[in-house]
């Protein structure tokens, strides 16, 4: 059964048009029958995966949405990643839920620097990626010189399987190398409507595409599913141009769901026990009631609806009623699923990122560590008797990763810490939305914080002359807020026996 799935995010600069094309893949799979044209801002319908108000008024993807869609016997479940580059954390977690990526590639602008950045997340898993050249409607770079950008700043085989015919104003379609057919722009919008005919290349076309052909490696399926190389694909979301082409290259090339790390073990999909792990907890999905859904990557065994699981944080197992299929907004209650699904579970709090769920709790999947904040911030309430509400508040964000909250062992005021300046606008602009709460934000006299490790008696001394700059997190983990990070230098080299850590496994 697990071969029938695909699990894949698309990875991507801001404004490459990752939003454009989930919307077109999810149009062509058949999840929807009306996509959301992303340009058109007179329309009430934004696009269907961005739902939450800072998206909407930015046109950026901030929560990662979920999307199942079917097509020929296929499941494909495809995971909406962060964009924007404020968003690492949230994005590292949402990779480590795939087996495959597709990265968009602007054809004016090449690989950007939040681009590399995704790519190295992947390359950390070996997750092997597709790469979708798009906007060949437009005027872009030469084909040849955006190749071997991506060869060169990426460290990987390119190995093109399509080509287009002509840019921008010149632009006729796009020639495919495995059917030998052109697909043609038609109609005054010059959109990818159907058409596909046998290829009568103009001469230059005919001659670079010889010589891509000899200049760069054939498709190899073994050192795509290892990182080391990528087929790229070129087209144009807006207008429809590679969109099927690429669900193809999903169904036919990317890998089902693959082994997951546990510690030094592997589980992997054909085990006969349910694992899984939460990569991401959402509250507040819709907002008519105050749910909280924990977002799990099935890993191993058959799901069936109102199953007994154990989760790694809470020793006791939990019975799942309502485990729900997503489709953005729209969600179904998944009665079975497999290794590679990815299944909401409603719940009240009591499931965290990072926590494994398994029938017989023997497991533990590793590597969704936290990161140390790089921008440390007090908060500032403006109305008093709200102060339950707000530790409420930040409780919840900081359990889906939006923030992380420190309590100072000295001092009333909560300190949230992000990893980048985006999260602050989703924190305020949430705390009034959905909690009714206002608060301000304004500077810390810290610039990060370290995860203290070590034995009792160095943690209790170092705790009795440091304790204005030591706060807890909401594990209750001991953390050493720095001044600077010679400031952290300066503690470790003087307590040699207490790691100072900038990650955290969850």
């Amino acid at each position: 059964m697990t071969s029938s799935r695909r699990t894949f995010a698309i990875i991507s600069h801001p404004d490459a048009g990752k939003t454009t094309l989930t919307e077109k893949l999810l149009l062509q799979g058949g999840a929807i029958h009306l996509a959301g044209e992303v340009k058109a801002r007179g329309q009430a319908r934004r696009a269907r995966s961005d739902w939450m108000k800072i998206e909407q008024q930015r046109g950026i993807s901030v929560t990662s949405s979920v999307m199942t869609f079917e097509r020929d016997g296929i499941t494909f479940n495809l995971l909406d990643t962060p964009g924007h580059e404020d968003f690492s954390e949230d994005t590292y977690r949402t990779l480590t839920a795939v087996d495959s990526a597709i990265m968009v590639v602007d054809a004016a602008k090449g690989i950007e620097p939040q681009t590399r950045k995704l790519f190295e997340v992947c390359r950390l898993r070996s997750v092997p990626i597709i790469t979708f050249v798009n906007k060949v409607d437009r005027e872009g770079r030469p084909v040849f010189e955006l190749l071997d950008e991506i060869a060169d700043m990426l460290a990987l085989d390119v190995s093109p399987q399509a080509w287009p015919v002509g840019m921008g104003g010149q632009f006729e379609g796009v020639y495919d190398f495995s059917t030998g057919m052109i697909a043609r722009p038609e109609g005054p919008s010059k959109e990818f409507q159907g058409t596909r005919e046998a290829a009568d290349l103009p001469p230059e076309v005919a001659e670079s595409v010889e010589l891509a052909q000899i200049g760069y490696p054939e498709f190899d399926l073994a050192a795509y599913r290892n990182g080391d190389l990528t087929p790229v694909y070129f087209g144009s979301a807006l207008k429809n141009f590679g969109v099927t082409e690429l669900i193809e290259a999903i169904a036919n090339h990317a890998p089902p769901p693959r082994p997951q790390p546990a510690g030094d073990d592997e589980i992997a999909p054909t085990r006969d026990e349910v694992t899984g792990f939460i990569f991401k907890v959402q509250a507040n999905m819709d907002p008519n009631h105050r749910d909280r859904i924990a977002f799990m990557r099935q890993v191993s065994g058959t799901f069936r609806r109102g199953m007994k699981l154990t989760p790694s944080g809470l020793g006791k197992p939990i019975a799942i009623h309502s485990p729900i299929l997503f489709f953005a907004q729209d969600r179904e209650i998944a009665d079975t699923a497999e290794a590679g699904d990815i299944i909401g579970i409603p719940n009240h709090g009591t499931l965290r990122v990072g926590d494994t769920l398994s029938e017989k709790n023997q497991v533990r999947f590793t590597g969704l560590p936290n990161f140390a904040p790089e921008i440390l911030r007090r908060v500032q309430l403006r109305d008093p008797t709200k102060t339950k509400q707000l530790r409420k508040a930040l409780d919840d964000l900081s359990e889906e990763g939006v923030i992380q909250v420190f309590y100072p062992e000295i001092g009333a005021q909560h300190i949230v810490g992000v990893v980048g300046q985006l999260q602050l606008e989703v924190l305020t602009s949430r705390l009034e939305a959905e909690y009714k709460v206002e608060a301000g934000l304004e500077p810390s006299p810290f610039a990060t914080a370290r995860w203290l490790k070590g034995d009792a008696a160095a943690l209790a001394e170092f705790e009795t002359y440091n304790r204005a700059n030591l706060a807890r997190d909401r594990d209750g983990d001991l953390v050493f807020m720095a001044k600077s990070p010679w400031d952290v230098n300066y503690q470790q080299e003087r307590n040699p026996g207490i790691t100072f850590s900038a990650t955290k496994e969850r």
